[in-house]
């Protein structure tokens, strides 16, 4: 029996949502194949790498975040973020990152400041304890980092990296261009039909 997975993001890392099916190891493409796809491979690579970020972070006291929380956690700055920011580049909706923020700010990881630059708008920023635990996370991640250039080969691993990074943009860019597509197709849709899209009354 299939079991779907979602899940998102890892402190310190892009924030990615997929989608796996246990039994066939393959992605929701509708096929398998020999080789596993980019979508399986990202998973493995995300899902390890969250199961060893959070297990340590427990170890170290943080054992009341989940791993949801790095859709905030991964991207905040000392000195504080917007939540519109954080819900940009982390790709989540901003009512979701409004109940990550609402729970993170709970249980005493951050908390809302007026924007020094716009006093209409808040900062996330973190507390004493959500400063621990970025240093935490990070600290983590460079182990976790420095083991796999140990493996692979400082020049290797690096290669790696920013041919990820490539990836991560190209695949940025192509959501991107898909969501100004359908937009666009809406808009035009509506202007065919005589009145603005979404005003047929």
């Amino acid at each position: 029996m299939a079991e779907r997975r979602t899940t998102s993001t890892t402190s310190t890392t892009t924030t990615i949502t997929i989608e796996t099916t246990s039994t066939t190891g393959a992605a929701l493409t509708g096929h398998q194949s020999a080789e596993p796809d980019l979508g399986v491979l990202a998973a493995q690579v995300l899902f390890s790498v969250q199961r060893e970020l959070f297990t340590a972070l427990a170890e170290q006291g943080f054992d009341d975040i989940q791993p949801r929380a790095g859709a905030v956690l991964a991207y905040l700055r000392a000195d504080g973020i917007r939540a519109s920011e954080l819900a940009r580049v982390s790709g989540q909706h901003k009512q979701v990152i409004g109940t990550l923020v609402d729970d993170l700010e709970r249980l005493g990881y951050v908390e809302r400041r007026p924007d020094p630059a716009d006093r209409r708008a808040k900062l996330v920023c973190p507390t004493e304890r959500g400063l621990l635990q970025m240093a935490a996370a990070t600290a983590i991640m460079r182990a976790i980092e420095e083991r796999h250039a140990e493996a692979l080969g400082k020049q290797e691993y690096a290669a790696f990296k920013t041919t990820l990074h490539r990836v991560a943009g190209l695949q940025h860019e192509a959501q991107r261009d898909r969501q100004d597509g359908s937009q666009g197709s809406s808009q035009g849709a509506g202007t065919r039909t005589g009145h603005p899209s979404g005003e047929g009354n």
